[in-house]
């Protein structure tokens, strides 16, 4: 058993391909007309073949109600590695990213907390070498 796809709400998903690739730096992968959306993955540079990250519609009422009350409760939708947290998070810091929590050490490592602009909260975590 293996993880190949998982999925990401947004309230939109052109804002959200933007976002993920121009500011992220993930790969448009698979990007085909669903009824009035699209099946529109995002993948790593780095795994061009590794697990896809659906951008999904969030037009389930019950997927908009858990989305925004876990993004109310600060709570992470999903989270990236990066191997080194500080310049992440400078980067993005350059490009307008919002970040409602700043580089912090964390067990085994760093993390942050960023708005996706799409209705999530993102957590980027950086391991340190043998955690």
């Amino acid at each position: 058993m293996r993880i190949e796809l998982t999925s990401i709400h947004v309230d939109d998903q052109d804002k959200a391909l933007a976002f993920y690739t121009d500011i992220l730096g993930f790969v448009k992968k698979e990007d085909f007309p669903v009824g009035e959306f699209k099946w529109l993955t995002v993948v790593s540079p780095d795994a061009p073949d590794g697990a896809q990250l659906l951008l999904e519609p969030n037009d389930n009422p019950a997927a908009q109600a858990y989305q925004q009350a876990i993004f109310e409760q600060g709570i992470p939708h999903a989270a990236f590695a990066v191997d080194n947290i500080q310049a992440e998070y400078e980067r993005l810091e350059a490009l307008g990213v919002v970040f409602s929590m700043k580089p912090i050490d964390a067990a085994g490592g760093a993390q942050a907390l960023f708005d996706d602009t799409c209705g999530n909260r993102i957590l980027l975590y950086e391991l340190l070498e043998g955690a």
